[in-house]
């Protein structure tokens, strides 16, 4: 017959047995995501040039394809975002077969590759305007975005206590302002950290911009024209049997990591400054 002490030994033993397999398990999950950034780093650094960033692709820098990834990535970002946020709102706060119909279109959307939306870019403007550009990259990259933001949005609205909703209401606010003064401002750092997850998300994504804003080895802003950046760029040098070219591929890659990074690290940053303690 087992003693209560010889039964409470056991609950210890396996107790730590199943943290050990945790832990174990955890840091397995871990390792190919620490030999891959560690890998581009080194790669990476061992690459880097004063020149990558204060010449273009014919003088052997890289800085038409930064200036390239964030004017792409901006505009997608400006057509997104209001349109992901307003999107949210509405089918967090108003019930009704509209609201329905517009998840399910979201979910839809989301299941989408992004190498069919940049095919889908490509029909719907660059076919008719006859001509790459940057402004059809956007745009393909906002239809990857969307989702994102909206998904984000729904859920953070979602997650703002009855009570507070139900609080406005009896002192006589109208909906619209029980939205912008109340729900908006106490979402509006899980709002914001959505917006910067679909920007880190689109920033590194190469098949659609293939097919939409092409790529140029000169430096310009203007958004109608074929327009190179650092994905479509990694994508060209890294398939390149020239050995100068893979070498500029590594450095653009740490460049593109390391923006994602300083992204999130934003984003955990105003998690922390604008949270709002309901």
């Amino acid at each position: 017959m087992t003693t209560p002490k010889a039964h409470l030994r056991s609950n210890i033993i396996k107790d730590k047995l199943f943290f050990g397999i945790i832990l174990v398990l955890s840091f397995a999950v871990a390792i190919p995501l620490i030999w891959i950034v560690g890998y581009i780093i080194v790669q990476g650094v061992q690459n880097l040039s004063p020149v990558l960033f204060i010449k273009d692709q014919n003088g052997g820098g890289i800085l038409n394809a930064i200036l390239g990834t964030i004017i792409v990535t901006t505009i997608a970002a400006l057509i997104a975002t209001p349109i992901g946020i307003m999107t949210g709102i509405y089918i967090a706060e108003y019930q009704n077969k509209f609201s329905h119909f517009l998840k399910v279109i979201v979910e839809l959307i989301q299941s989408i590759p992004s190498i069919v939306m940049g095919i889908l870019a490509f029909i719907w403007f660059v076919v008719p305007l006859r001509s790459f550009s940057a402004l059809s990259g956007s745009i393909a990259l906002a239809l990857i975005m969307i989702p994102v933001v909206v998904k984000n949005t729904e859920e953070n609205i979602r997650l703002i206590p009855l009570l507070l909703k139900e609080a406005a209401y009896a002192l006589g606010a109208p909906k619209h302002e029980v939205i912008l003064k109340i729900l908006v401002p106490c979402s509006i750092s899980g709002i914001s950290t959505g917006v910067l997850v679909g920007v880190s998300r689109i920033m590194g994504e190469t098949a659609p911009l293939l097919f939409t804003a092409f790529g140029t080895r000169i430096i310009h802003i203007n958004i109608f024209r074929p327009m190179e950046t650092l994905p479509t760029l990694i994508f060209k040098y890294v398939s390149s049997p020239v050995e100068e070219w893979i070498k500029i591929a590594w450095a653009a890659a740490l460049i593109l990591s390391a923006t994602v990074f300083l992204l999130n690290l934003i984003s955990s940053v105003l998690i922390k400054r604008w949270k709002v303690k309901l």
